[in-house]
C-alpha cells in the first residue's frame, strides 16, 4: 500500500535500497529506519579494501548522501536497536523504551562475523574480524605496530584482507581448513589463479589444514596447526564467514532455516513482516541458501518494496559478485555449485581470463578475471536462459560482446 507505515530493522545495503525504491515508486507513508550503529549508513565491501588502507574517506562509503533522509522524509534512528517485535499488535519496541507501530515491517538485519572460539584462544588480544566500521578502525590502529599477520579463512574476505595487508609490506599467512582456498564459492581453476597471484605477491598459503589453537600469554603470539606446525604472528584476522542475524525473527516466532525464511515475494511466515539481504534464506533447488552479496541485497529489497506498495513482483535470484586483489578484478555471475563441465578461456592479450561453468549443457556461472566482456556476456546468457553452443566458447577469436545473440544459440 502506497500510504502504509513502514519500519525497517537495519540500516545497511538492503535497508537503504528498500527505502529508495519505495520513495521512487511513489510510496508516501511514513518510513522509519532503525540501525544499531551510530554512523550514517555505509557500504561494507570497501572495508577490506581501500578504506582499511586509508585510501577512502567515510563520506565515500555512504550509501546515500546525508541530505537524502530529510529530502525523502525518512525517520533515521541511528544508535538504536529493536529489541522485540509484536506481530499481533504490529509494533516494535526499542531498547530505550520507545514503541513504534507499523503496517509493514522489513527485517534487513544482515549478518554478523563468525568469531574465533574462546576455548581455542579467541579471548587473546590482537584477534580481529572485519564486518563493521568500528572493526576497521580497531584493526587499523594495530597495523602500524604489526609485523606478521595470520588470516584465518581463504574465502573472498580473507584473501582481500591478505592483499590489502601485503600492500603494507606485512608478512601474511593464510590458513584454510578446506581442501583449497575459495572452496565453497569458486571452482578449482579460479582458486588456482588466485593462489598463484597471492604467492607471487609474497603470501604464504596453507590449505587443507585446520588451526588447533591460538597461543599467547595475553596477546596472540602463534597458531598451532592440526599438523603440528607453529605459525608465529602478532595479529590475527578471522575471515570464516558470517552468521545471519535472526535473533529478532526467532523471538517473533518467524520461520528460520539458515536465515529468515522468505517466499518469492520476500514475505516471512508472518503476513506483515518481510525480510531482505544477508539475513534471509531462499529456496534454490530444494535447498535453503543465503546469497550474501550487494547485488542480492539490492534485488531482494527492491522486490519487497514493490510488493509492499501492492505491485506483485516475484524475486528471481541473479547472483553476482566482485572482488579485487592486487589490482586484479574478478566479476562472478551465477552459482557454480553442481557444475559438470568447465570451459577456460584466455583472451588473445593474455591478461583476460574467464571460467565458464555448465550443468546439463546449460551455462550456470562465469568467473571473469579482468574481463568485463565475459562477465556481461555470461550475465546476459544466464538471465535469458539461452542454451549456448559450448563449441563457440572454445574458439579463441570469438567476440564475447556478441555471444548469445545469434548463431551460437542452439
Amino acid at each position: 500500500m502506497e500510504k502504509s507505515s513502514v519500519v525497517v530493522a537495519g540500516a545497511g545495503q538492503a535497508a537503504l535500497s528498500l527505502v529508495a525504491k519505495l520513495r521512487a515508486e511513489g510510496h508516501s507513508g511514513t518510513i522509519t529506519v532503525v540501525g544499531a550503529e551510530t554512523t550514517m549508513p555505509y557500504q561494507r565491501p570497501p572495508l577490506s579494501k581501500g578504506y582499511l588502507l586509508g585510501k577512502q574517506k567515510l563520506d565515500q562509503l555512504l550509501l546515500r548522501p546525508r541530505e537524502f533522509y530529510e529530502q525523502s522524509a525518512v525517520d533515521l534512528r541511528l544508535g538504536q536497536s529493536i529489541v522485540s517485535i509484536h506481530p499481533a499488535s504490529k509494533e516494535v519496541a526499542l531498547a530505550g523504551g520507545d514503541v513504534i507501530p507499523y503496517d509493514e515491517l522489513v527485517l534487513a538485519t544482515g549478518s554478523t562475523a563468525r568469531q574465533w572460539p574462546a576455548a581455542l584462544g579467541g579471548t587473546l588480544r590482537g584477534i580481529h574480524t572485519l564486518r563493521s566500521l568500528d572493526d576497521a578502525h580497531v584493526l587499523q590502529a594495530e597495523l602500524s605496530s604489526a609485523k606478521s599477520v595470520l588470516v584465518i579463512g581463504g574465502g573472498y574476505i580473507g584473501l582481500e584482507i591478505a592483499s590489502a595487508l601485503r600492500s603494507l609490506n606485512l608478512a601474511v599467512t593464510v590458513v584454510e581448513a578446506q581442501p583449497r582456498i575459495l572452496n565453497r564459492v569458486a571452482g578449482p581453476e579460479t582458486a588456482s589463479h588466485f593462489r598463484l597471484l597471492h604467492q607471487e605477491n609474497g603470501v604464504r598459503i596453507i590449505e587443507n589444514t585446520a588451526i588447533r589453537r591460538l597461543h599467547g600469554s595475553d596477546r596472540v603470539e602463534a597458531a598451532k596447526l592440526a599438523d603440528g606446525q607453529l605459525i608465529a604472528c602478532d595479529l590475527v584476522v578471522v575471515g570464516i564467514g558470517g552468521a545471519p542475524e535472526t535473533k529478532l525473527a526467532e523471538m517473533a516466532g518467524l520461520h528460520v532455516d539458515n536465515g529468515i525464511v522468505t517466499n518469492e515475494l520476500g514475505k516471512t511466515s508472518s503476513s506483515s513482516i518481510w525480510a531482505a539481504g544477508d539475513c534471509t534464506s531462499i529456496d534454490m533447488g530444494g535447498r535453503r541458501i543465503r546469497l550474501e552479496s550487494v547485488g542480492n541485497a539490492i534485488d531482494q529489497a527492491e522486490t519487497v518494496a514493490m510488493n509492499i506498495i501492492g505491485r506483485r513482483t516475484a524475486y528471481v535470484p541473479r547472483p553476482w559478485f566482485w572482488t579485487e586483489q592486487y589490482g586484479v578484478r574478478m566479476q562472478i555471475v551465477g552459482l557454480s555449485m553442481g557444475h559438470d563441465e568447465t570451459i577456460l578461456r584466455t583472451e588473445t592479450d593474455g591478461k583476460r581470463k574467464s571460467c565458464w561453468y555448465f550443468k546439463n549443457s546449460a551455462l550456470i556461472a562465469v568467473d571473469a578475471i579482468n574481463d568485463p566482456q565475459a562477465f556481461l556476456a555470461g550475465r546476459r546468457i544466464i538471465d535469458a536462459g539461452i542454451l549456448l553452443d559450448m563449441s563457440t566458447l572454445r574458439e579463441p577469436e570469438v567476440d564475447l560482446r556478441n555471444l548469445g545473440k545469434t548463431a551460437d544459440i542452439r
